[in-house]
C-alpha cells in the first residue's frame, strides 16, 4: 500500500468534507445529528487541538512543513518495513497536508465533527485530525508490538542455551 496513495486519499477526503461544511453552514452554524451526542458544526480554528495557541498560524505552517520533511527523511528507517507502518505514515502525511492546506489558504483549520455527552463537549475536529490520531495510534501499536516481540526473542535465546553457538560447539567435540 503506497504511502502517497493513502496520503492523497486522506487529503482529498479531508478537503472535500471541509468544503462541504463551508458551503452548507455559516460559521458557528450547527446541525444536530444525534441528539445529546453529535453535531456537525462549522468552526474555524486558528490554533491547535482544543484551540491551544490561537492565532499562531505561521508557527503551525512551519511545524507542518518540518514534519513533512522529517517524515520524508526518516521514511526508510521508520516505515518501510510493514504495511501497518506504511498505512500509519500515509494517514499522518495526509492529515498534516490537509490541515496545512487550510492554514495556508484560510489562515485557520475548518473543524466540524462535534461530539458531546449532554453539556460536556469534546473539541471539534475534522477528517485530517482523525487521520493523524489513527496514524499515531497504529504506529504506536506496531512499535510496541515489535519491541515486545524483540524482547521475547532475546529472553527466549537467553533461556535456551542449546540455541547458543558456543553450547552447540562444545557439545559436538
Amino acid at each position: 500500500m503506497p504511502v502517497l496513495l493513502v496520503a492523497a486519499f486522506i487529503t482529498l477526503v479531508d478537503q472535500w468534507t471541509k468544503q462541504v461544511v463551508r458551503d452548507r453552514f455559516g460559521l458557528g452554524e450547527s446541525l444536530t445529528v444525534i441528539e445529546g451526542f453529535f453535531d456537525l458544526t462549522h468552526i474555524q480554528n486558528t490554533g491547535a487541538a482544543w484551540g491551544m495557541m490561537k492565532d499562531r498560524v505561521l508557527f503551525f505552517i512551519v511545524v507542518s512543513l518540518v514534519m513533512i520533511v522529517l517524515m520524508g527523511v526518516y521514511y526508510r528507517s521508520l516505515a518501510a518495513g510493514s504495511r501497518a507502518t506504511q498505512l500509519a505514515f500515509g494517514l499522518l502525511l495526509g492529515g498534516i497536508i490537509g490541515n496545512l492546506m487550510d492554514r495556508i489558504r484560510l489562515s485557520a483549520v475548518t473543524d466540524f465533527l462535534y461530539f458531546h455527552i449532554g453539556s460536556h463537549y469534546w473539541p471539534a475536529f475534522n477528517t485530517a485530525d482523525s487521520a493523524i490520531c489513527v496514524g499515531v495510534g497504529i504506529y504506536l501499536i506496531v512499535t510496541f508490538r515489535a519491541e515486545r516481540q524483540a524482547a521475547k526473542q532475546a529472553e527466549d535465546s537467553l533461556a535456551d542455551p542449546a540455541d547458543s553457538p558456543a553450547e552447540a560447539d562444545a557439545g559436538s567435540g
